[in-house]
């Protein structure tokens, strides 16, 4: 992927492929960094104008257009802002708070309340039902492929995993006022994994009865897979999953340990602000490095398509064995 410079004209080759992320995405480390830049939450401050600026310059270079004085350096940098905000399948401007980079802010901020005000039937419902309704936002917005979702299939798909996601939280929540207070620490982590178990796949779930677009590795398209679209949707669970664990597993152990202590006896009003922090430290590695756990762009073998696709596809395309797809995120 290194460039060539013109040295008569000093204008950046027109060569490199910015259709891939910079980093070599067969690898877990190329797609950790890729993923760092992606969740970067600096991302979110960025003006419209800024991104409209990366957007012309990154469909200028697609068309072969070089912005004169540009480097290699900003055009990864142009790449990864539009990256940021614009949805890879539709070229939509996605929604700041259901963008990557916005995961960890929201995230800490929720996470955080969710572990601090977990004792009353109330403070569990209304947590559950914010955590929810953000997951909603990102999965609508982080969806694989370009068909519309219709406002009916949204508000059915978002009430249906909210009130799944809360009854599973109350339900364990009374489980918990039997055992120890440390393990009632964790009702919240167990409420979280279940919810994206429901979540997802039903924000998603257009998908599961369409199929998703899949393509050869040039890039074209060769139809839609169902087979696709449940790979992808349980690789982005098991990553959401992941995602909380450590900034919901690792912080009750010390706020337990700290609740015991003189310091937040004597100020107990900094328990939140204690346990958003702690999450939020867990989520800046926790997010990219979970993200980069599967390839964005997907792939599986023809032979586990649907059987009348793979037809199709050795039909047209006779050489094709592997097909690829956004898989979300």
């Amino acid at each position: 992927k290194e460039s060539k410079i013109n040295h008569d004209e000093f204008t950046l080759s027109t060569s490199i492929n910015i259709k891939e992320p910079r980093w070599d995405q067969g690898t877990f480390i190329g797609r950790a960094k890729h993923f760092f830049t992606v969740t970067d939450p600096r991302n979110i401050l960025l003006s419209n104008e800024q991104l409209e600026k990366a957007h012309r310059i990154i469909q200028d270079y697609r068309q072969g257009v070089v912005t004169p004085g540009l480097t290699e350096d900003e055009l990864w940098r142009a790449k990864y802002i539009f990256d940021s905000a614009f949805h890879p399948d539709t070229g939509e401007k996605m929604l700041v708070i259901g963008r990557m980079s916005a995961q960890v802010p929201m995230n800490m901020t929720i996470t955080g309340c969710m572990m601090t005000f977990y004792r009353t039937t109330p403070a569990v419902l209304f947590w559950q039902w914010i955590n929810q309704s953000f997951n909603a936002i990102v999965n609508y917005t982080n969806r694989s492929g370009d068909a519309p979702i219709t406002v009916n299939q949204l508000c059915t798909a978002y009430v249906s995993a909210t009130t799944g996601a809360v009854a599973t939280a109350l339900g364990l929540n009374a489980l918990a006022k039997h055992i120890s207070p440390l393990v009632g620490r964790f009702v919240p982590f167990a409420a979280v994994a279940a919810a994206n178990c429901i979540n997802i796949p039903l924000m998603r779930q257009r998908e599961l009865k369409h199929g998703i677009p899949v393509t050869d590795e040039n890039d074209n398209r060769l139809g839609e897979s169902t087979n696709a679209a449940q790979q992808a949707i349980s690789q982005v669970v098991i990553s959401r999953i992941l995602m909380a664990s450590p900034g919901m597993a690792i912080p009750p152990f010390l706020m337990n340990t700290l609740e015991k202590k003189a310091f937040l006896k004597r100020f107990p009003w900094m328990s939140a602000p204690i346990q958003v922090g702690l999450v939020g430290f867990c989520l800046v590695f926790a997010t990219p490095l979970c993200c980069a756990l599967f390839p964005q762009k997907s792939s599986m073998a023809l032979s586990r398509l649907e059987p009348e696709l793979q037809e199709k596809i050795r039909a047209s395309h006779p050489g094709v064995e592997r097909v690829y797809f956004n898989k979300g995120l």
